[in-house]
């Protein structure tokens, strides 16, 4: 089981910029952790993928509506990923999730583990 730990969000003005990180730990191999991802639940709606890498080559995807504005990078060696956001707008209003997961498919982290959640507010 591998235990994640979301920090970093906040309030911030659009157009603004915040940078999530995602401190993993507990079962740490790199199996358990074949990908990982960061998910975002907007108010009222259902939780959506935002970003995956594949941990072993720095693989990654992005959702159409982050593309260009987001990115996502990882530190293999301190169990971190992180999920910069640049030109934040209200519409990425959202409680956003780490995730861990086993298997990439099609071009998506299937997550097995999540964190608690950050929260991160535009305005």
């Amino acid at each position: 089981h591998v235990q994640l730990v979301e920090s970093g969000g906040g309030s911030v003005q659009a157009g603004g910029s915040l940078r999530l990180s995602c401190a993993a730990s507990g079962s740490t191999s790199r199996h358990a952790r074949s990908c990982m991802a960061w998910f975002r639940q907007p108010p009222g709606k259902e939780r959506e993928g935002v970003a995956s890498v594949i941990t072993i080559d720095g693989t990654t995807d992005y959702a159409d509506s982050v593309k260009a504005r987001f990115t996502i990078s990882q530190d293999n060696a301190n169990n971190m990923i992180y999920l910069q956001m640049s030109s934040l707008r209200p519409e990425d209003t959202a409680m956003y999730y780490c995730a861990a997961g086993r298997k990439w498919e099609g071009s998506h982290c299937v997550p097995d583990n999540w964190g608690q959640g950050t929260q991160v507010t535009v305005s």
